[in-house]
């Protein structure tokens, strides 16, 4: 499943680099891209699991970057 989420107080490209390269080694993860100008978020991942890897891509965005929120 393809979704896409908007992203609120993403203050740095450097953040958002590191933020998708963590969330592509979530397990269940096919794709993702973290989009600093767009300020977006897209995620490619297992259908049966997806909120509970949803869960889990908030709680690494939030240790890269306290500030930042995913609208879900």
């Amino acid at each position: 499943m393809k979704k896409h989420f908007k992203m609120v107080d993403l203050d740095c490209a450097n953040c958002a680099a590191k933020m998708e390269a963590a969330i592509k080694k979530i397990n269940g993860v096919n794709d993702a891209a973290v989009s600093f100008m767009a300020q977006k978020l897209t995620v490619d991942a297992d259908d049966s699991r997806f909120d509970e890897i949803m869960q889990e891509i908030v709680r690494v965005c939030k240790r890269v970057e306290p500030d930042c929120a995913i609208k879900l």
